[in-house]
């Protein structure tokens, strides 16, 4: 038999079960619930003869279910609120330098009042959903949340969420390794660093204390130590509690820490799809006309792959670029000690406040082993077309390449 995946979503087939009258266990409709009502947003309000009505989106009926209910049969104080603070929001907007004049006792509410309240309550919950969705999928312990009070922007259309490198085909981001270190206390002698000629990239308080431009050896799966190792950090994924949050400048989405950071601690790994550098080129040619591009060349030891987090990736998708960053970009060898195929991991460089966004500088600046030949190091793949910098830095150079 074939299986075609189903791109409606779970609500959208809940409403057109309960306007067919069907019932299937599968999506939540049985004979149970088949008539249940639960107010899923208010779309509009009135006022007749001394009573206050509100038009009621319930939740898994067609919008062709709506009904104007009195606020008595209400019990729905959040969504109540909700409703109030839209309409007073988009009430109160500047207007030609002139702000609109918020009116407590109106009879009916204006199309477009209403119409903009619809599409808030509809963002609202399109962004819970989303915030979910990452929870599930994200394999850290820490929260990521998702806010919005800036536009009606709700989720990516066509970004999927990974925790590690998506590699194309062909290419292979584990390369069998099948040794580790025997200590039972790390580091030793013979850990793992040490192994790679490199000494070890934390202190004891699990802080970075390594120059940028050199390399991390962290403790593989095969290794001899625990889970509590101290070289085992980037593997753990962020300790942090991040927010997804809409910037109010048109720099898109920005990423924020809920928690205070402390200077050189890991926050986050950059991921993406892992892909050649020729197909890196012919990728980057369609980014330049949207004005954007996620890619981020890997060449600590030569320039044969690229990361594209364009479609894949994890929170660092939405991390915007300073030219006055709070995050520095390091190689990190685990599982994998081929050279070509670096993964990339984000250390504060200075002490980060709760509710601060996290940056990083996409060129890449102090990033790189002065030392070396090559003036490129770890910078994101050249574009083409010159973009704008709006990062607000005292030091700002203008433009992101």
């Amino acid at each position: 038999a074939w299986y075609v995946p189903c791109l409606a979503s779970l609500e959208t087939l809940q409403e057109l079960c309960r306007k067919e009258n069907l019932r299937c266990k599968s999506i939540g409709i049985t004979n149970r619930n088949l008539k249940s009502y639960e107010v899923e947003y208010l779309c509009d309000y009135k006022v007749e003869e001394g009573t206050e009505y509100y038009l009621v989106k319930w939740k898994g009926w067609p919008e062709s279910s709506n009904t104007w209910e009195p606020q008595k049969n209400l019990k729905c104080p959040l969504l109540l609120q909700n409703f109030l603070s839209d309409k007073n929001e988009y009430l109160s907007r500047v207007r030609d330098g002139k702000a609109l004049k918020v009116r407590n006792h109106v009879k009916a509410l204006k199309p477009a009042v209403a119409d903009y309240i619809v599409k808030k309550a509809k963002q609202r919950i399109a962004l819970q959903r989303w915030k979910e969705e990452l929870n599930r999928k994200k394999n850290h312990k820490a929260m990521i949340l998702v806010e919005n009070t800036v536009d009606l922007e709700g989720p990516p259309l066509d970004f999927y969420y990974i925790n590690e490198y998506k590699p194309a085909p062909g290419i292979n981001v584990i390369n069998g390794i099948t040794t580790g270190c025997e200590c039972a206390d790390c580091p030793a002698e013979k850990c793992c660093p040490k192994e790679a000629g490199f000494i070890l990239a934390y202190n004891k308080r699990k802080k970075l204390k390594i120059q940028p431009g050199l390399p991390i050896y962290e403790c593989n799966s095969f290794c001899r130590c625990g889970p509590d190792c101290p070289n085992r950090i980037v593997q753990k994924g962020t300790p942090y509690s991040l927010c997804i949050f809409r910037t109010n400048n048109g720099r898109g989405w920005g990423v924020k820490t809920l928690q205070k950071i402390k200077t050189n601690s890991f926050v986050m790994e950059y991921v993406g799809e892992v892909i050649t550098s020729e197909e890196a080129e012919r990728r980057g040619q369609l980014y330049d006309n949207q004005g954007n591009t996620y890619l981020f060349d890997l060449d600590y030891d030569s320039d044969e792959f690229t990361v594209d987090a364009a479609r894949y990736g994890n929170v660092s998708h939405f991390v915007n670029h300073s030219c006055d960053p709070n995050l520095q970009v390091f190689n990190v060898f685990i599982d994998n000690l081929d050279l070509r195929l670096p993964r990339i991991a984000l250390f504060s460089t200075r002490t980060i406040k709760a509710g601060e966004e996290l940056t990083f500088d996409y060129q890449m600046k102090g990033s790189i082993d002065l030392t070396s030949d090559s003036a490129d190091g770890l910078s994101p793949s050249r574009k083409r077309i010159r973009t704008v910098c709006k990062c607000g830095a005292v030091c700002c150079r203008g433009y992101l390449n």
